[in-house]
């Protein structure tokens, strides 16, 4: 049984539609997979249906954009956290006011940056628009096609490390929902909130003394279900460091691909998957919407 509970469709960042994700799903051997594009459900009933068709289990879910404030260096900052949201009710006004705001501020943060790209590449607002698919949030990957279409790269992952990195000087800070309050609003919603490929990036050789416990014990405290631990972004030493905190307060133990399409990131479907057991504790602890199984 492969169970995959995170990919993106053109209804978010995704290269394919819904209707394509599930049908590479199928081609892939995965029996299960949830539709978790960033801070949207637009592509649910699609997914749905492509779904039934294909005789695949179907779980509902969306990757919120959040920030949380942390001490590093003895100083304060902002760092970006996604949460999966697994089986909310789409219908529940706060967490769907959230949803509205995170894609309007996403707009605003995406025009800033074009202009700043603007002043040294040929890059427009419009040629950014032409990457998406009609009512698709957007991010910087949007950004990366147009620089691919551009010539200026040859593939997203070029931008994202280079043109687009945090670090560089075309990339603005996401303004987002603290992370503590998207998660009261999707456990409210009936949701299961997972956070999404934890400390992805960080270093192999990373010290496990220098891992931020407290930050992550004050999520647990403020109602996060579990961890996202197989992925292939999640280093080894970290991967390790999680399973023990989440074997400490009995959490919930994720595994998924973030397949953003064939032609997207070079996430495949199935690479990672989640245990039955722990597939069962998510639908156990959900009330907002079922899975179609």
């Amino acid at each position: 049984m492969i169970i995959d509970l995170h990919s993106h469709s053109t209804r978010s960042d995704g290269k394919e539609s819904p209707t394509e994700v599930f049908e590479q799903a199928a081609l892939a051997g995965v029996n299960i997979l949830a539709l978790t594009d960033h801070d949207t459900t637009s592509g649910w009933d699609e997914a749905g249906v492509a779904a039934k068709r294909l005789g695949l289990g179907f779980v509902p879910g969306i990757e919120v954009t959040t920030r949380a404030k942390v001490q590093r260096e003895g100083h304060e900052r902002f760092i970006s956290v996604h949460m999966l949201a697994y089986l909310p009710d789409p219908n529940h006004a706060a967490l769907a006011s959230v949803l509205g705001d995170s894609v309007s501020t996403r707009e605003i943060r995406a025009k800033a940056m074009v202009d700043l790209l603007a002043k040294d590449y040929d890059i427009t607002w419009d040629l950014v628009l032409e990457q998406l698919t009609e009512g698709a949030t957007i991010g910087r990957p949007a950004l990366a096609d147009a620089l691919v279409q551009m010539g200026v790269v040859s593939h997203r992952s070029e931008a994202f490390e280079s043109i687009l990195s945090k670090n560089g000087g075309y990339y603005i800070p996401a303004e987002t929902a603290d992370v503590f309050d998207a998660i009261r609003l999707i456990r409210e919603a009936g949701g299961v909130p997972i956070i999404a490929h934890p400390l992805g990036g960080a270093p192999d050789n990373l010290d496990r003394g220098d891992l931020p416990q407290e930050h992550f014990e004050l999520l647990i405290a403020g109602g996060l279900a579990g961890f996202e631990v197989y992925h292939r972004e999640v280093p080894q030493v970290a991967r390790e460091w999680l399973l023990d905190l989440a074997d400490k307060h009995d959490l919930i133990v994720t595994g998924s691909s973030d397949y953003h399409g064939e032609h997207g990131k070079p996430n495949r479907l199935g690479e990672n998957h989640t245990s039955v057991e722990m597939f069962e504790r998510i639908l156990a602890m959900a009330s907002g919407v079922q899975a179609q199984l």
